[in-house]
């Protein structure tokens, strides 16, 4: 799988932040993590100068480079980053470089930037193009919570992508009973694929919180044949589900007629699960669905046994909000 296709760890929709910037004269550093694509407005200056949406520092006239400190929004381990200079065309870093950092808890900005800090290299100082999509593969197999994003000398950057695997405190979890939501990407789950996300991104089935809008679903295209949509979830580990939320909210006249649910047990096998060959097992059959509306499920559900991987199918198309599968983990 491409890394592009894995969750952005420091995406602002699961709660990154830039903590902290030793320069964002021109752009502030929030610009950085935007869920948002980058935009431009011909024409448009602050009292500073020309309005960017991206993190801006000012022009450096001494040695030295600008960085600022990142806390994922949810800890993991960084396969690779994707450095937007989208609009920076004049004004981009020549060079960049990543590093990461573990910490237990929510670290103060002081302690973040105290110089007894050990950051560990994620990507060394690296050429930027501008106006460009920079992707950089990253080799660290261990789970980091903060990053500290250096650029050289100075300038802008539009977005910072930092995609991964989640990495969840599983002692924590543990002790609340095991009982978890299963598919959320909070806990490690991922959608490794889908028939079709035209309007709304797979990924947002799986998401923190209530959906915002329309927008923030996982929405495919008008279906005009034979068929019907589906998307396949890794759950975040190999679990008993007891109970199942389908939320159609925000989508008023392009929710599914009805869904279903079935699952498979892959913990040792190799199947390529995106196949549609699989033997998925039934576990909630093909049930009505209504505009708007947060659907429960539990007695409708069939006894599957352990499920490692689930197929979420809609018939025969339209938007998802959210999708919650609760369960019990299994060592």
């Amino acid at each position: 799988m491409n890394f592009t296709e894995l969750l952005d760890l420091a995406s602002e929709k699961l709660g990154g932040a830039v903590l902290f910037a030793n320069d964002d004269f021109f752009a502030p550093k929030e610009n950085l993590l935007k869920a948002s694509t980058p935009v431009w407005r011909e024409g448009e200056y602050t009292d500073r100068g020309k309005w960017m949406d991206g993190w801006e520092s000012r022009r450096r006239r001494t040695p030295g480079f600008d960085w600022c400190i990142i806390r994922l929004g949810l800890p993991g381990i960084v396969r690779g980053v994707t450095v937007d200079t989208s609009y920076f065309r004049g004004n981009y870093p020549e060079h960049c470089s990543l590093e990461g950092a573990t910490f237990e808890g929510l670290p103060a900005v002081e302690e973040l930037t105290d110089e007894s800090v050990q950051w560990i290299p994620l990507l060394p100082q690296v050429p930027l193009a501008g106006d460009s999509q920079n992707h950089f593969p990253i080799q660290y197999d261990e789970r980091i919570t903060h990053l500290r994003f250096k650029i050289y000398p100075d300038g802008g950057v539009a977005r910072l992508r930092v995609y991964g695997i989640v990495s969840p405190d599983w002692d924590r979890l543990k002790r609340s009973g095991g009982h978890i939501d299963l598919a959320a990407a909070e806990n490690g789950a991922l959608v490794v694929s889908c028939s079709d996300m035209f309007f709304g991104h797979r990924h947002n089935l799986i998401m923190p919180g209530r959906a915002a809008n329309m927008s923030d679903g996982w929405e495919t295209k008008r279906r005009r044949g034979p068929g019907h949509d589906w998307a396949v979830i890794k759950l975040a580990r190999p679990g008993l589900i007891r109970s199942l939320e389908v939320d159609t909210s925000h989508f008023k006249g392009n929710f599914p007629e009805s869904c279903s649910l079935e699952t498979y047990n892959a913990i040792d096998a190799q199947e390529d699960l995106s196949a549609l060959s699989v033997q998925w097992t039934s576990l909630l059959p093909r049930t009505k669905l209504q505009a708007h509306t947060r659907h429960y499920f539990d007695r409708e559900l069939r006894d599957t046994g352990v499920a490692s991987h689930i197929r979420f199918n809609i018939f025969p198309d339209g938007g998802v909000s959210r999708l919650r599968v609760y369960g019990k983990l299994v060592e």
